[in-house]
């Protein structure tokens, strides 16, 4: 194809645009609708896995030891487990350590001081507190707490997997539901984006049967209304990237994405407070061309699809 006819296609497809104007602004309004379910999926993905890597954090395997352990067992315990593969740290807490912060916690607390003195005694194990190198090892550090020739010395083991595996089926749930929901308004989109360009070719059929009668091929009948697709996209992909700042840009202590569905926190707490995730404003600008080109991306396609669909459509029953 010739530049002069590049031209005259790209004129023809902004003429094919503007001619049907409200049904192209109704058709770039839906695409709007599914590119920021689009951006917000993406967002909610940055949010959820801060999320879960802010919780795996927060993880750790506990031992409590029986009151009679001798320390050296404990100490030989702990150096066994520093040269366990999967363990990536080891905190060991004393019986008079663990008594010290216990007092410290409660120092306010009268009724609690007075009891811990009136019991004379230290009521308190010592303790381990486990970090794996990742949080799938867990079960195995345990397993092998359980199997280790110490374990007698060991009152309790308090593990925190099951926490970590229905966060995750948590997660899962939401993303599954949020890709679902993009799907279903892609779907919808499209369907609306090929009824406006079957209008369009409607308005257009005496030049198309010209078109035609000249001999002209089939993708060069077709590129013009693939050009409106594109302008479609182009302009919803424009304003999805200024309905997602918006609610970023009003709330300035990074409130969790309000269009957000997977979160929602009805007493206003903050994203970074609740779930410790980034601040989304700045993740936005600091990846800002990303985002814009994924929309963009996103918004071709659909519109570019539709077109091609709606145009070969009827060139087959017009043959």
């Amino acid at each position: 194809m010739s530049l002069i006819q590049v031209k005259r296609t790209i004129r023809q497809g902004f003429i094919n645009f503007w001619r049907n104007g409200w049904v192209s602004v109704a058709t770039v309004l839906i695409m709007v609708l599914t590119l920021f379910m689009v951006g917000t999926l993406f967002f909610s993905n940055v949010v959820l896995t801060s999320a879960l890597q802010q919780v795996e954090s927060k993880l750790d395997v506990s031992v409590d030891f029986k009151l009679d352990a001798p320390e050296e067992d404990i100490l030989a315990l702990k150096t066994s487990l520093e040269s366990f593969g999967e363990v990536g740290k080891v905190e060991y807490i004393s019986r008079d350590e663990a008594l010290e912060r216990f007092r410290e916690r409660y120092k306010d607390n009268a009724l609690i001081t007075q009891s811990l003195d009136e019991i004379g005694t230290n009521p308190l194990p010592a303790s381990f507190n486990i970090k794996a190198k990742d949080p799938e090892n867990y079960g195995t550090i345990s397993s092998f707490l359980k199997n280790d020739s110490s374990f007698q010395i060991i009152d309790e083991i308090r593990e925190n997997q099951p926490t970590i595996d229905a966060i995750n089926s948590m997660i899962s749930s939401a993303r599954t539901s949020g890709l679902t929901s993009t799907i279903v308004l892609s779907i919808i989109a499209v369907l609306v984006a090929f009824n406006t360009i079957r209008l369009a070719i409607y308005t257009s059929r005496d030049e198309i049967s010209i078109m035609r009668l000249v001999g002209a091929s089939h993708s060069y009948i077709r590129a013009p209304f693939v050009v409106v697709g594109i302008i479609q996209g182009f302009l919803a992909s424009i304003a999805a990237m200024v309905i997602l700042w918006l609610p970023l840009w009003f709330n300035h202590d990074n409130v969790l994405l309000s269009f957000v569905p997977i979160f929602p926190f009805a007493n206003g707490s903050s994203a970074s407070e609740s779930l410790g995730g980034p601040n989304l404003l700045n993740y936005y600008f600091s990846n800002f061309i990303f985002i814009f080109l994924l929309l963009l991306a996103s918004g071709i396609i659909l519109g570019s699809i539709s077109s091609i669909i709606a145009t070969r459509r009827y060139l087959k029953e017009h043959k």
